[in-house]
């Protein structure tokens, strides 16, 4: 009878650790959507979007991560990958500008610049 909540306890532990492994997954292990519903997550939260501006940023985000997949996914060098990818992100920023308020914008700008120093930062080390 002892046994019964003592395996309850591992396997919880084990979900509990398993999820943790989940969430760690690289970005190119990870599909569009969920990419996408990331990214919608933390834009509502940090720029307080509001419910209409959250489902119009959640389709803009959903198909430009389904844009980037092949870009990812695909064979051309890290330079090839990385212009396509700065082309999106601009064509992404022209259409984010049409639906945030220019306050978000700014912010939004602001946020990206962070995270460049920020990966910078982590490759010189």
């Amino acid at each position: 009878m002892k046994k019964k909540p003592m395996i309850m306890t591992v396997l919880f532990g084990l979900m509990l650790f398993s999820h943790a492994l989940i969430a760690q997954r690289p970005l190119t292990e990870k599909s569009a959507s969920e990419r996408a519903a990331a990214q919608t997550q933390r834009m509502k939260t940090s720029l307080r979007l509001d419910s209409a501006q959250t489902a119009r940023i959640a389709v803009i985000n959903l198909r430009y991560a389904q844009r980037m997949d092949p870009v990812m996914q695909g064979n051309g060098s890290r330079l090839s990958k990385f212009k396509a990818a700065r082309t999106m992100q601009k064509e992404k920023e022209v259409e984010l500008k049409q639906v945030l308020t220019k306050e978000q914008f700014e912010q939004f700008k602001e946020q990206q610049q962070a995270m460049k120093d920020e990966f910078k930062e982590r490759r010189k080390s």
